[in-house]
């Protein structure tokens, strides 16, 4: 997630995919048990394009130094949490306030040029511009924006973060689908496959994107290819061999740290 100390300049080189943690059964179905059916079954189609709401609307400011746009496209996605409060205000308004805090703590905490990742989801399930040209260039979909929401990834990657904090808790299903309708458009607009889709632990040592919205990524991953018209192949679910010979040599999960939005950026 973006807010972590893990996040480096955008410039770091691209690492080869490390972890992908194993799902037991049970918890994948429980997890996608407190999400209604029709979240998980709503038709996608390409021309279905979804509501993105640019930087200019929700008030970002200036880029400190030109965004750089890289001539690859994107190999897959990584999705976030904000690791903020669950609030129940779902309104555009508390949407934008989230953008602009984000974009505060990355500019001047951080020392980023802009909002580190492509995209961000409210709890109500606006979907908002990150960084700037991120939408251009998803509109394009030949091109990316160089990010910084996760290190060796950022210029191979499209980040969504999603707000709320989602370690015991699922998210909303308004935001739950409108993350799979913007994987699906990210997915078609890219050519990528609904099986490129990756939690921010799978590469960095950190708890993001919370242990039920990861418990949720197989579940993800389906609802999109279904959206796509392409299922995803069981054997891509079915074993992450790299993935054990780590959780082997290091003894078990990713170490934890604390990912937040600094008090009084957000009323």
């Amino acid at each position: 997630m973006t807010f972590s100390a893990l996040h480096q300049p955008p410039e770091r080189a691209a690492a080869p995919h490390t972890r992908r943690s194993l799902l037991t059964g049970a918890f994948a179905l429980a997890a996608a048990a407190a999400l209604p059916l029709a979240a998980a079954g709503r038709a996608y189609s390409a021309a279905a394009t979804p509501d993105i709401i640019g930087c200019a609307a929700w008030g970002a400011r200036a880029a400190s130094e030109p965004v750089a746009i890289l001539a690859n496209r994107p190999e897959r996605i990584v999705v976030h949490h904000t690791a903020t409060a669950n609030v129940t205000d779902y309104s555009k308004q508390r949407a934008f306030a989230l953008a602009r805090a984000i974009q505060t703590y990355h500019m001047d905490a951080q020392g980023w040029i802009d909002t580190g990742q492509h995209f961000t989801i409210s709890r109500g399930a606006f979907v908002l511009e990150g960084r700037h040209h991120s939408l251009a260039e998803l509109r394009g979909g030949t091109r990316q924006v160089r990010a910084a929401h996760c290190v060796g990834q950022n210029t191979v990657s499209i980040g969504i973060e999603n707000e709320g904090t989602y370690t015991s808790q699922v998210p909303p299903a308004a935001q739950y689908a409108a993350l799979a309708d913007l994987c699906a458009h990210i997915c078609d607009q890219y050519g990528l496959p609904a099986s490129e889709i990756y939690g921010h632990r799978d590469f960095n040592a950190t708890s993001c994107p919370g242990d039920r919205l990861y418990a949720l990524l197989p579940t993800l991953r389906k609802d999109v290819a279904a959206r796509l018209g392409t299922p995803v192949p069981e054997s891509e679910e079915a074993a992450d061999p790299i993935g054990d010979l780590i959780r082997q040599a290091t003894g078990g999960s990713a170490s934890t740290y604390d990912e937040y939005l600094p008090a009084g950026l957000l009323p």
